[in-house]
């Protein structure tokens, strides 16, 4: 299947997002190859908690990678992924019916926290609007992260919002 890549600010990407979409394209030579990456993931079963369960363990990783990979992780890059992690988990405790799996995976220069969860619904991204009520996880995390992509994968989908750490 052909990667279908969207520019954040057109149209389609405010429709929903296709059998895969990713914004924007990545840069050659970007990514985790070639560095030390550390790996954290769980499984959540959507019990109460689970959501600042996933918090806690995406602090535990930044606190790693920071002091392992030396990765330059200030307040303002711990908000946005500590951010992410919780509208991304959200949205898989609220539309998939199974448990989900929160992945976190970085080194100096990359951070991506990845959500597989059981539904194939891709999400949708609105127009921005600040007199509707509900719907706007997707819209904070494609403000927050540098690329998002959203594919359908056989357990349901994956949902993967890349963070580029400056030095």
């Amino acid at each position: 299947m052909a990667e279908k890549v969207c520019d954040l600010n057109s149209a389609p990407w405010l429709e929903h997002m296709n059998e895969q979409l990713t914004s924007p394209p990545e840069e050659p030579g970007q990514g985790t190859a070639g560095a030390e990456v550390l790996l954290s993931a769980e499984v959540f079963d959507g019990e109460p908690g689970c959501i600042a369960q996933a918090r806690a363990l995406a602090d535990q990783f930044l606190t790693r990678l920071a002091v392992e990979c030396l990765a330059p992780i200030g307040e303002h890059t711990r908000s946005d992924l500590m951010l992410a992690v919780s509208e991304l988990v959200t949205n898989a405790d609220r539309y998939s019916h199974g448990p989900y799996l929160l992945e976190l995976e970085g080194n100096a220069q990359l951070i991506s926290v990845t959500v597989y969860d059981s539904s194939t619904a891709m999400p949708v991204l609105y127009a921005p609007d600040p007199s509707r009520l509900g719907g706007h996880g997707m819209e904070i995390v494609v403000a927050l992260c540098d690329r998002l992509t959203a594919e359908r994968v056989p357990v349901g989908k994956r949902i993967r919002a890349e963070f580029q750490l400056s030095i």
